[in-house]
């Protein structure tokens, strides 16, 4: 096993992920994970792969995220995460990742702004007079 490459999405977020046996660093886009992403939160998203899968600190991960904002990236770069690990050992981990729902893309996106209102649903006040 030498790397295996993975493309995660959600909402207008892409993130391109390579794994590779290692001592369970992750960067993206550069930076460590810690840093990239300034919530908890969005960390703890990233890593559920891992955590479920009990593979923390065992593979390297590098993985470029574009578009979208650091929520949308975090869901992807779960999603890229997940695929490369799925594909890495389909055996092994494929049940446990599905069960979770993370090789699943999250399909939801923002409805678009329709012309004559301010925003998707949202109307202007009606005036009778």
């Amino acid at each position: 096993m030498s790397k295996v490459t993975a493309v995660g999405r959600r909402k207008n977020a892409t993130a391109r992920v390579i794994l590779s046996k290692g001592k369970g660093q992750i960067t993206v886009n550069g930076q460590a994970i810690d840093s990239y992403f300034d919530r908890d939160v969005s960390v703890m998203i990233a890593m559920q792969p891992l955590e479920l899968t009990e593979t923390v600190g065992q593979f390297d991960i590098a993985a470029r995220c574009d578009g979208g904002g650091k929520s949308g990236q975090a869901g992807a770069l779960r999603h890229g995460i997940a695929r490369a690990l799925n594909s890495l050992d389909t055996e092994t981990y494929r049940s446990s990742l599905k069960s979770a729902g993370l090789l699943t893309r999250d399909s939801r996106m923002v409805e678009r702004k329709k012309y004559g209102q301010p925003g998707a649903r949202k109307r202007y006040q009606f005036s009778k007079r």
